[in-house]
Order: structure tokens, then C-alpha cells, then sequence
């Protein structure tokens, strides 16, 4: 404990510095209550340790919610005691509350929708590197310990992590321009539940696809027709409201990701601006073959 503060001053202390905390743990793993976890368990290793000598808390603070993200992208699968060690000390953490959906969807949109799912394919050192590099410039020499790499392999980390980030396009600029254009008219209706708008952007003989788990019941598998696909997407504007558009083997498309994890992605084809042709995807093992990135603007 810190001599010169106490248990009051160390409180406030950390207090300070918990919305950044939440903001870099976040980001590490996509889960608001993942990310109040670390959080927590931060404070408890600070209430813990001897920080009298630390001339930069901040950064020793955002060292440790590091290491212990990196901990639980490990090991996600175990059971959630394992990152809290005292469980009575929860109640004495500063501002702690378990998030809303409400607060998560304002989270998931602060961050993007598209960047957590494309973050959610990096391996665990890769995301954390380019985290705290790319987000909130944390030089690679005070990343190198965190993921236990020279500075320079962290570099390395961080710039692979990047291009994944970044993807390759598939298309010129100017093509990619315009079929982002058409894929977020396409959205847009979608989401307002603009039947007209939709018959807009669709081309009169469209074919919607889908994989039957993507489907309701009793849902054909194969339509066509804009009318049709304009009616069935009206219906399905829920899933519309946690889409964002992304580069999808290249290719301007969308994907569906309520809380910020992967649940469809939309393969579509552009051709003289408006779409011809979707596909819905939602076989976990085609979802993870997929080539995702953001879509840049």
C-alpha cells in the first residue's frame, strides 16, 4: 500500500485513471464485463503491492490490466474467479458496475463494430501489442515486457497485427469507393426498414443466399427478385441494427455482431451500383475462414 496516500488516497488515485483502464482493457478483449473484471483485478493488485517508488502509476497500472487481459485472451475458457482472487473486495472497487446492455452497445459503437471482430482473429499478443501501440501509443519498449518479446519482435507484433487490421483490397480505390457506397445504402435501409430505399440499391433480379442457420424457420434458402429480398430484409432489420459494413475477402460486405462478436457476415456483389448478389454466411467454420477487415475510409 502506498504510505503516502492510504486506502482513501490510493482509491482516488486509481479513480482517476479507471475510465482509461477500461477504455485499453476494452479493447484487449471486446467484453465490457470482461473488461470491468481486469479492472477490478488491477486495483486488487494495487491495493496489494508496494508502489512508493513508482514515479509513473499510470503507466504501472495500465502494465498490469495489460498483462492480466493478455492473461484472459489465454485463457478465456476458465471460470471467472480465477481472475478474481478476492471476491470481497469487489464491492470496494471504485465505481464498480456490472454494465448494461445499453452502456455495452454505446461501447461496442465508441470502438467500432467492425475493428472488435476483426480484433477477435488477432492471437492474443498480436491484439495486445497493437492495442496499446495503435491506440494508445504506448512505446514498444514498455509493450516488449508485457508480451514477453524484444522491442524490436514487438514491433513485428504490432505491424502483423496491423495488416490484418488493415486488409488488402480486393478492388482499385475508385471500385472500392463505390461498392462501399452501394453496401452502406444497402445498410442504411436495412436499418430504417426503408423498403423503397432498398428496392433502390437492389438490382431487379438480385439473389439472396443463406446458410440455414442464418435463416428463421420455414425461410427459403435461396430467393430472388428485389421485391422479395427487399420484403425479407424489412423483416430482419433487427440483425441490420448490430451490422456494419467491413472488408470481407477483399471486398466491401457486412458483418452482424451483437455485442461485438461475430455472428454472420454478408458477402455481396456490386455491379453498375446496386447489388446483384448476396450471400449470408454462418457456419462457424466458414466465419473463420473468412478474410475480415475494416473498412477504411
Amino acid at each position: 500500500m502506498d504510505e503516502r496516500h492510504g486506502a482513501d488516497g490510493l482509491a482516488d488515485l486509481f479513480e482517476t485513471q479507471r475510465g482509461r483502464l477500461r477504455a485499453v482493457a476494452y479493447r484487449m478483449l471486446g467484453s465490457a464485463a470482461e473488461a470491468d473484471d481486469a479492472v477490478q483485478e488491477t486495483w486488487l493488485r494495487l491495493g496489494r503491492s508496494d508502489v512508493t517508488g513508482v514515479a509513473n502509476l499510470p503507466g504501472w497500472l495500465t502494465t498490469v490490466v495489460s498483462r492480466i487481459c493478455l492473461d484472459m485472451l489465454r485463457t478465456r475458457a476458465a471460470r471467472r474467479e480465477e481472475f478474481l482472487s478476492d471476491e470481497g473486495a469487489l464491492d470496494r472497487v471504485p465505481g464498480h458496475a456490472v454494465p448494461t446492455p445499453e452502456e455495452e452497445a454505446v461501447l461496442v459503437e465508441s470502438v467500432g463494430r467492425a475493428l472488435l471482430v476483426v480484433l477477435d482473429t488477432l492471437g492474443p499478443a498480436e491484439r495486445v501489442a497493437f492495442v496499446l501501440h495503435d491506440t494508445f501509443a504506448v512505446p514498444f519498449d514498455r509493450i516488449a515486457p508485457i508480451v514477453e518479446r524484444s522491442a524490436v519482435a514487438t514491433k513485428k507484433l504490432a505491424s502483423r497485427a496491423r495488416l490484418k487490421v488493415r486488409g488488402t483490397p480486393a478492388l482499385p480505390d475508385a471500385e472500392l469507393a463505390r461498392h462501399r457506397h452501394v453496401v452502406e445504402a444497402f445498410l442504411d435501409a436495412a436499418r430504417g426498414g426503408d423498403l423503397t430505399a432498398l428496392l433502390a440499391v437492389l438490382a431487379p433480379d438480385v439473389v439472396r443466399r443463406a446458410e440455414a442457420a442464418a435463416l428463421p424457420v420455414g425461410a427459403l434458402a435461396e430467393i430472388r427478385g428485389a421485391g422479395a429480398v427487399a420484403r425479407e430484409t424489412v423483416l430482419l432489420t433487427r440483425n441490420a441494427q448490430v451490422a456494419a459494413p467491413a472488408l470481407v475477402n477483399g471486398r466491401p460486405g457486412l458483418i452482424v455482431a451483437p455485442h461485438g462478436r461475430l455472428l454472420l457476415a454478408l458477402t455481396l456483389t456490386v455491379e453498375s451500383d446496386r447489388v446483384t448478389a448476396y450471400d449470408v454466411i454462418a457456419t462457424p467454420s466458414r466465419l473463420r475462414a473468412l478474410d475480415l477487415a475494416v473498412l477504411r475510409d
